[in-house]
């Protein structure tokens, strides 16, 4: 038999979509408490918020008639147009009053400017009681105890009390990156867990909340594409995280967690960081509301585009060009982590590798084993950096490592006092000595540099060869036997129209039926390549991205391989000569502050810190 559900139980079920946790009611109070204008909100939990939950706005507040339609399902004020599309507010679902009034006891006490009282209204369990007079300056206070009552199995999914803090604590967070002119506060059983005064701009409140050393180690962006722009802080790839929890996203001021938006995030650290190690990022998003569906999620945590190339290109480019302009700049973490392992042996004589290092040993040099790959000092300079023939076709000759002609002598001696002077003002100094022969150590007007001379090289040559790749076409082998692909009729039309850029790219397609396509050329630097799955893989990203993203990142990879093996090893023995050429290339080069794995290629220490290390400096 097919009935009508009462109310109470169609409430239960609409907060089950809406209200999972102490966190997802205070997220939707707080998210009401915004759109009514509020500049000051504080948050008041108990028992992670199972017993008690209180927030208090200073916002526009409401009437009486105002407070018993705000508690009915599907009232709002915030769709005045009733055009889902057009949504400009957080809070808009009319569900999440009455939803969590179906589940707890629930007290709401409001009151508007001017007005001579304060109104309250109380729900139980879905029961709804007469408003009465209340006491209340200008605001909001909704107060909501005994969370779950009326549905306890759902108190069997809670954590622990400390678990359900954290999580308000980060959804607070995320609230209040994305309103920086707006207070808050939180307390925990009568303690201070999360404070955010008001902020003079963006910048100040990510210091507030995210800490001083984000803000110190990411660089800033300001991008704007057709009727979208993009603000916001990205860290420099130095400064990660082994997880992507510190990715902090925002479309229209909503925080989001989008697969699309964390994709292009990794997209555009893409050969600058290692494969396991995620970035902090601050990003904020503007975009007409009719160019987003924010209703993608019952949580609204996810969104969907109605440009998602677009979106994405904005996203990848401003943090490119940002981390391109930024040069051979690394993180100041970098040295504070070297002077904590000084510390950690000194104390213990043990040592373990800082996390941002990560190795492929068909790739990288191993830094712990340096009496590998040593070169006999007998052999002429030139020998070791003859290029393979298949990389001597794509690299001309003044791409080729500046020392693979060099017929210098072998030398580790100190510059003479008139280089040194010459040199010492730059960023990276003047080089004094080759240690181990495998560190270029430097003296800058501060301090001292430490150099991977493999790493940093590594960087220098995978720019020179993404240069050339960006100025001319990518060269490109013929298959003996050209490759047919059955695919369907719609991955053919989309390949097939981003036929002329796949050639840029050294791929060469035609059509042979309607669903059917026959590739001719392949990119030459690619090798043997299983052409089958190439080309699938390229019709799944044009389809989802607009983009050949497939074949630029395997190109991209495999140059970050030729560069690799084409850079001056660790165990060559390098002269002053050499040495201060590596750095001032290293000035000059963009991203050259890490390598092509995201390790970083230099390690500065201030003059204050070596004296730290020696006592001298408290």
């Amino acid at each position: 038999m097919i009935r009508i559900l009462p109310p109470t139980l169609i409430n239960r079920i609409a907060a089950g979509e809406v209200i999972e946790r102490p966190a997802s009611v205070v997220k939707e109070l707080v998210e009401n408490a915004l759109d009514a204008g509020s500049t000051n909100i504080d948050i008041t939990l108990e028992q992670g918020g199972k017993n008690l939950i209180i927030v208090t706005d200073n916002g526009k507040g409401m009437t009486r008639d105002e407070l018993l339609l705000a508690i009915q399902r599907h009232a709002t004020s915030k769709l005045p147009s009733d055009d889902l599309l057009d949504i400009r507010f957080l809070g808009f679902r009319g569900e999440a009053l009455p939803s969590i009034g179906s589940v707890s006891r629930m007290l709401i006490t409001s009151r508007i400017e001017n007005s001579a009282n304060a109104w309250q209204v109380s729900i139980e369990g879905g029961d709804i009681k007469e408003p009465i007079p209340a006491t209340l300056s200008q605001g909001t206070s909704i107060q909501v105890r005994d969370l779950f009552y009326a549905t306890p199995a759902r108190l069997k999914f809670l954590k622990t009390d400390r678990t359900e803090v954290s999580q308000t604590i980060d959804m607070l967070s995320r609230l209040a990156m994305a309103h920086p002119s707006v207070s808050f506060s939180l307390k925990s059983d009568g303690k201070n867990m999360f404070k955010a005064p008001a902020a003079q701009d963006r910048m100040e409140r990510l210091r507030d909340v995210m800490g001083k050393e984000f803000t110190e180690n990411s660089l800033q962006l300001s991008h704007k594409r057709e009727t979208a722009s993009l603000t916001g802080f990205a860290s420099l790839p130095t400064f990660n995280r082994g997880t992507s929890s510190e990715q902090f996203l925002f479309v229209c001021g909503r925080p989001v967690r989008d697969r699309l938006l964390l994709g292009a995030v990794k997209g555009a650290y893409q050969g600058v960081l290692a494969h396991d190690r995620h970035p902090v990022v601050a990003l904020f998003i503007d975009l007409p509301s009719d160019e987003v569906d924010v209703n993608v999620h019952p949580a609204k945590a996810e969104v969907r585009f109605r440009d998602s190339q677009m979106i994405r290109g904005m996203i990848v480019g401003a943090i490119r060009n940002a981390l391109s302009e930024a040069g051979f700049r690394a993180s100041n973490t970098v040295g504070t982590q070297a002077l904590e392992r000084f510390a950690q042996a000194a104390s213990n004589h043990s040592y373990q590798p800082p996390s941002y290092y990560s190795y492929n040993p068909a790739t990288s040099y191993d830094y712990r084993k340096p009496q590998q790959e040593f070169i006999a000092l007998s052999e002429p300079a030139g020998r070791f950096f003859e290029p393979q023939p298949e990389i001597a076709g794509l690299m001309p000759a003044d791409m080729l490592p500046p020392f693979a002609h060099s017929s210098a002598p072998y030398s580790a001696s100190i510059t003479n006092t008139s280089d040194r002077n010459e040199y010492i003002s730059y960023p990276l100094g003047a080089a004094l000595c080759q240690l181990h022969k495998t560190y270029i150590i430097a003296e800058t007007a501060d301090g001292l540099v430490i150099v991977d001379q493999h790493a940093a090289h590594e960087r220098l040559v995978l720019e020179q060869m993404k240069a050339s790749v960006g100025n001319a076409q990518i060269a490109r082998q013929k298959l003996l036997i050209p490759e047919i692909v059955q695919l369907t009729e719609a991955m053919a039309e989309t390949l097939l129209a981003r036929k002329d850029e796949l050639l840029e790219l050294g791929f060469s397609i035609e059509s042979f039926g309607s669903e059917t396509i026959i590739v001719r050329e392949t990119p030459a630097m690619l090798g043997e390549i299983d052409v089958q799955g190439l080309v699938r893989e390229l019709a799944d990203n044009i389809s989802e991205y607009g983009e050949t993203l497939a074949l630029r990142e395997k190109i991209e990879q495999l140059s970050g391989t030729i560069a690799c093996h084409g850079s001056v090893r660790a165990g060559r023995v390098l002269n002053t000569e050499e040495m201060n050429s590596l750095l001032r290339q290293m000035e000059k080069t963009p991203l050259s502050g890490q390598c092509n794995h995201g390790r970083p290629t230099y390690i500065e220490l201030k003059r204050k810190d070596v004296e730290m290390l020696f006592g001298r400096r408290g």
